[in-house]
């Protein structure tokens, strides 16, 4: 094999490869929905995928596109090389990387890959100064399958919030996908038991932007692959079962700067936020309603966007409740200031969702953004007039207002950029319109024998 004019994490691939018995590649990409997608190759053609990327047929994934200009090629990032540990043997094994999409008319990164997307957002931080890091808290439910395999929405324990076996009877499982995640690279914070019966959470450290949306997107992959192991089925859908609390997943995000300093601490601030920081949580406000329709881009998700749930409607921060949309947590030391934007749900696709966030703060800190007051009081306790004098507005009320909020607004609809933000608003149309034609059984229920 010859290596020269690869870089040392290509070739430390390479060697890893034949340490372990790789004898397949998995390349991995998202759609534009948040998918991940994968072109297998023998492992031998790794070196061939660093030097010349893998060619693949984009037409038929969500938003990349049209049939007459459909070649596109893979370009591993050595860098999100792990091997599989539910495709691991004595005899051998399997192992993936994340790649860049090329568009191979032009060679120039395609414009629809999201992972393209994020990076043009860390461009732009970059250009001012900055590093963005951010950490997310995925939630996720486990139920049991069927005779068939198939999902139910039965759950396996009857566990609550931090409780501990008996009712806690996924313990074991959440121990196998950390054992997982970690033999991936993962360094995990903690995971418990969540509110609802068969809801979790595992969080894990915070990381630059990029990698971080690179782990969500392994995080939903491993999950559901260990899950499947213990015969259940996980799923990120935001809310699966009715009248109980949703899965969010909360994303606190801060800048750095060059010299490695948090952009967002300040001693002498009431909250130890710097104006940066402020600047930052007030762009991120004025276009909440935009980011939405990224963050939480499904029509499930405003089922989880409602009063009484613990999730966050109303558009506000916070240095001391989570009822608001934004909340400033408790830092122990400087470099751990950061914000809290809790309305995103785990439906998301990590690059865009990261990528509309950032670009929203970093236009409040171009346009020096006032942050307003904080509001220390529960806002689930408000009426509509109390919330109307502190000049409080919520998100939008279903996926349909919240892309027409997207298409209103510039700064996020442009952060998306023109090939992903039509592609995006289209297939979101077209899901809304494919939802609001459809007659539910609770409609049936309360409607059939009473007119």
């Amino acid at each position: 094999m010859t290596t020269g004019n690869l870089t040392t994490a290509e070739k430390s691939v390479l060697e890893t490869i034949e340490e372990e018995d790789i004898d397949f590649l998995r390349l991995q990409f998202t759609d534009i929905l948040g998918v991940v997608k994968n072109v297998s190759v023998p492992a031998r053609q790794a070196e061939k995928a660093f030097r010349e990327g893998i060619y693949f047929d984009g037409s038929s994934i969500e938003g990349f596109v049209r049939i007459q200009e459909s070649d596109m090629r893979l370009i591993p990032d050595p860098e999100t090389f792990a091997v599989l540990p539910w495709r691991k043997s004595e005899e051998s094994a399997a192992a993936r990387m994340i790649c860049d999409v090329v568009d191979t008319s032009t060679g120039e990164p395609f414009e629809g890959d999201p992972r393209s997307i994020l990076k043009r957002a860390l461009e732009r931080a970059d250009a001012m100064g900055y590093t963005v890091n951010a950490a997310p808290e995925p939630e996720f439910f486990l139920f049991e399958e069927d005779e068939d395999g198939r999902a139910t929405t039965k759950t396996n324990d009857a566990g609550g919030y931090f409780d501990v076996a008996p009712k806690d009877l996924a313990s074991d499982v959440r121990r196998d996908i950390i054992y997982g995640l970690e033999s991936m690279g993962f360094e995990i914070e903690a995971s418990h038991h969540e509110v609802a019966q068969g809801q979790h959470e595992i969080n894990f450290e915070y990381d630059d932007a990029l990698a971080t949306a690179d782990n969500v997107a392994t995080f939903r992959t491993v999950v559901r692959a260990i899950a499947a192991q213990h015969d259940l089925h996980a799923t990120f859908m935001p809310k699966p079962i009715a009248r109980v609390n949703g899965s969010g997943m909360h994303t606190h995000i801060s800048l750095f700067t060059e010299d490695g300093e948090n952009a967002f601490h300040d001693d002498d601030d009431e909250f130890d936020l710097s104006e940066t920081a402020h600047s930052f949580l007030a762009g991120v406000l004025e276009h909440a309603p935009a980011i939405t329709a990224v963050a939480n881009p499904t029509v499930n998700s405003y089922k989880r966007l409602v009063p009484g749930y613990e999730a966050p409607v109303y558009v506000a921060w916070s240095d001391r409740n989570r009822s608001a949309l934004i909340r400033k947590p408790a830092a122990r030391v400087p470099a751990a200031s950061r914000i809290e934007l809790r309305s995103p749900d785990p439906s998301c696709n990590p690059y865009l969702a990261l990528a509309a966030i950032i670009q929203a703060g970093l236009e409040g800190i171009e346009r020096d953004l006032e942050a307003p007051e904080p509001v220390r009081e529960n806002i689930y306790e408000f009426d509509e007039a109390k919330r109307e004098e502190y000049g409080i507005d919520t998100l939008p009320g279903d996926l349909g207002q919240a892309v027409d909020a997207l298409e209103a607004d510039e700064v996020i609809y442009d952060a998306l950029g023109e090939h992903v933000g039509p592609k995006f608003v289209e297939a979101k149309r077209k899901e809304f319109g494919e939802y609001i034609v459809e007659v539910s059984d609770w409609e049936l229920d309360r409607y059939l024998e009473t007119f």
